[in-house]
Parts: C-alpha cells; sequence; structure tokens
C-alpha cells in the first residue's frame, strides 16, 4: 500500500523496534524512566533550550504550551490558518479558556504593522494579550524564514508577550532553510516539535523552553492526562528518530519536488508550485472526489479527499521513487 495521506502514517524502522524491545524504563511519572530523561535531555540540547519534556502528541503540546503560559480569559494571536486555530478541536477555549485572536498568515508570515496593532493596550476592557503563535514549517507546505520570524520575535519581546512556536515539522523547515533546528527555535519562547512526522517514531512530541516553564508544565502535563508511565518505550524510538531521521527529510523534499513536475504534465492538473518548500505538494483537480479516492484505493494508494479546494499528497520515508512513478502512472489510467 503506497499511503500519501501524510507523513504521519509511516511505520517505526527497524532501528526503532529493535531500541523499543530492549529500552530500559520506570515510572516516568515518579520521574524514574531513564529512556524518556535522556530523550528530553537530547531534545533540549538539539534545539538550545534548558529543558525539554515528553508529550504524547503535537496538539497536545501545543495546548500544554498555551495553558502553561497563558491565564484564563488571555487573549492569543495565531494565524488565520494555523493548526491551533484549525485542527485542534477548539482545545484553547475549552483546556486553558483563552480566547483566540487571528491575524492574516501569509505562509506563517504576519504584517509587522499588523501584528503591533493587534497586541492588545493595557485597558479595563480589553483582555491581556498572554501569548504569540508562530508555525514553521506551516501547514500549508509554507517555510518561513529566519528573518521572518525574527521580525514577530523582536515585536513580541517589545512588548513582553511570549511566543510559542508550533515546529510540528520544525526539522522540514529546518532541512528547507539548510540550517540546524536550534537556529529555527531560537525565536521562541517555547517550541513543540513532533516525532512522528516524517521522523517515523510511532508516538510523541517535544516541548522545549525554559526549566521553570517545562517544571510548570510537567504539572499540567499530569492534569491534562498526560502523566505516562513506563513511556522509555516510546521515548527509544524518539531518541532514533532524533539522530538518525531529521538528516534524510531532504529526501522527502527532493521526492516532493519529483511528484509536483510529473504533476504538472497533466492538462487538468494545477500544481500550486509556491508552497513546495517541504514534503507536501497541494494541487487543484476537478474530479469525482469520492470516486477518484476509491479507484486510487483500489490500487493500492491511498489519499486523502479534498480540503479548501486542494488535494494534497505528502511524501514520507515509506514512499520511493518507484512508488510516485507508479502513483502517476494510475492517475493517468484514471484521468
Amino acid at each position: 500500500m503506497i499511503d500519501l495521506r501524510s507523513d504521519t502514517v509511516t511505520q517505526p524502522t527497524e532501528g526503532m523496534r529493535q531500541a523499543i524491545f530492549t529500552a530500559v524504563v520506570g515510572d516516568d511519572v515518579y520521574d524514574d524512566d531513564p529512556t524518556v530523561k535522556e530523550l528530553e535531555r537530547y531534545a533540549a540540547e538539539v534545539l538550545n533550550k534548558e529543558s525539554a519534556l515528553f508529550v504524547p502528541s503535537g496538539t497536545f503540546g501545543n495546548q500544554l504550551s498555551i495553558l502553561t503560559q497563558t491565564r484564563r480569559g488571555d487573549e492569543i494571536i495565531v494565524g488565520h490558518d494555523s493548526h491551533i486555530l484549525c485542527h485542534e478541536v477548539g482545545a484553547a477555549a475549552v483546556i486553558a479558556g483563552v480566547q483566540l485572536r487571528t491575524i492574516e498568515s501569509f505562509g506563517g508570515r504576519f504584517d509587522l504593522d499588523t501584528l503591533k496593532a493587534y497586541i492588545r493596550e493595557d485597558d479595563i476592557h480589553y483582555p491581556d494579550t498572554g501569548l504569540i503563535c508562530m508555525e514553521n514549517a506551516h501547514g500549508n507546505g509554507s517555510v518561513m524564514s529566519l528573518e521572518d520570524m525574527k521580525g514577530i520575535y523582536d515585536v513580541a519581546q517589545e512588548h513582553h508577550v511570549p511566543v510559542h512556536l508550533d515546529g510540528a515539522r520544525l526539522f522540514n523547515a529546518a532541512a528547507s532553510l539548510g540550517v540546524k533546528a536550534s537556529e529555527v527555535a531560537q525565536y521562541s519562547d517555547t517550541v513543540t516539535f513532533c516525532l512522528s512526522k516524517g521522523l517515523c517514531a510511532p508516538v510523541g512530541s517535544i516541548v522545549a523552553g525554559t526549566e521553570s516553564f517545562i517544571k510548570k508544565a510537567k504539572r499540567n502535563r499530569k492534569l491534562m492526562g498526560g502523566g505516562l508511565r513506563q513511556v522509555g518505550f516510546l521515548a527509544a524510538a524518539g531518541l532514533v528518530a532524533l539522530k538518525d531521521m531529521t538528516e534524510r527529510l531532504v529526501d522527502d523534499h527532493d521526492l516532493a519536488k519529483y511528484l509536483a513536475d510529473k504533476l504538472d504534465e497533466f492538462e487538468a492538473i494545477e500544481v500550486i508550485r509556491d508552497r513546495l518548500d517541504i514534503n507536501m505538494v497541494f494541487f487543484k483537480m476537478l474530479v469525482d472526489e469520492e470516486q477518484f479516492i476509491n479507484q486510487m484505493l483500489d490500487r493500492n494508494i491511498k489519499i486523502n479527499g479534498i480540503e479548501d479546494g486542494e488535494w494534497r499528497f505528502v511524501t514520507n520515508h515509506d514512499v520511493s521513487k518507484d512508488n510516485i512513478d507508479y502513483v502517476i502512472r494510475t492517475m493517468k489510467e484514471l484521468l
């Protein structure tokens, strides 16, 4: 089965399976799982942050960061097309009790004058601006430059507002920019990244920040139901993901560009080329959605349906160039 739905569908590598099998574990709620501690220490080192915390998912990490940095009734600024706003089930209102103020996002970038105007003044009628959230790489396939990130971070610091980076695909962003992940993470006070997106770990994400933030976040993680026991089995796979899988993400990016070139050969397909920074190919195509998905599935190809008028194919570790050629041949037959 060729699965182009997401880079979350990857299977753990053989090295991960062996690491899981042999992991030394303990009860992490009691703070005595050595494998979790090693993952958290190494993740903090990679991002050049003081401390880090293992959490079950990227959404959990984002919401934990919001809960830990804000007070109920605060307002947080997020991009109008951000994952936190669009794909996290309204969790910020339920968990942290904050309201979201949306700012127009251009692949994660904000107009800085607009951002300054959106930060609330000290007025009895206004909520406090508790947090600004960035996203890089962005879910629409774009990567924001370090210069753009710095501009947002500088505005936030000027107004004494913390910044959280939704870096679910942080290492894809770093690979696209040709920099270390720590250079992307430097323009945030807290950052979340996924071990299970592109890096092939079966479960888990990392939240990183200052030691004081992580100490408070650890308590809130328990509150949210994320205090896990012998989680070292999962952390072991996460260590392999961080140490062995980040450098190969450029292969997924190259394969996505190859796929885009092949899709461009279809007269009936419009590839969106200005959002081809990572491992996602967005395109427009007028077909019967349900019929096309089922016909592809009949030929052992899994794809998602249309969202916001666009199709999305995602390359990943388990997809080869030969697989892409088969996908293209199949689409030529069907279309």
